[in-house]
């Protein structure tokens, strides 16, 4: 896949937010409300669309919740509908060393390695990501989803 700038100037038609505790609960939440919340804007269970956002939310979430935790402190969920595509944001509240590879950069693990697929999978499923800083001390992982014509028409109205 080649590395793509998400681009800035899309409408925003649908947007879910929730907090979640940075336990492994919190995260089996983060994909189970995604897919919820898929289907009620109109994309099926079961849909490629679906399966993708689920995949890349249970990495994504795994991933804060394992390296991005803080004590006391949540990650957060975002979900939009912007024109033509699903975009996925979980941010966490740590910042600096070690980041998350670049888009493009991310790197299949040896057949061994116990960890390390994570990346992997949302750089295969993601059709655009990028890792953003934040203020205050986080990071966002942010990617996005084309929606095929069938579903994209509806939702947009």
């Amino acid at each position: 896949m080649t590395p793509q700038s998400i681009p800035r100037n899309l409408v925003t038609v649908r947007v879910f937010r929730q907090r979640l505790s940075s336990t492994p609960r919190g995260a089996r939440l983060a994909r189970n409300l995604t897919l919820n919340q898929l289907h009620s804007w109109g994309i099926p269970y079961g849909s490629d669309v679906s399966y993708a956002a689920g995949a890349i939310v249970a990495e994504l979430a795994a991933n804060a919740v394992t390296h991005g935790r803080v004590p006391g402190r949540d990650f957060e969920l975002r979900l939009a509908i912007v024109t033509g595509s699903v975009r996925v944001e979980v941010t966490d509240a740590r910042s600096g060393p070690p980041y998350p590879p670049a888009p493009g950069a991310v790197r299949p693990p040896r057949p061994f390695d116990e960890h390390g697929r994570g990346f992997v999978l949302v750089d295969a499923l993601a059709d655009r990501w990028e890792v953003l800083d934040r203020e205050p001390p986080g990071k966002t992982v942010r990617a996005e989803i084309q929606l095929p014509e069938w579903i994209s028409e509806p939702i947009s109205k």
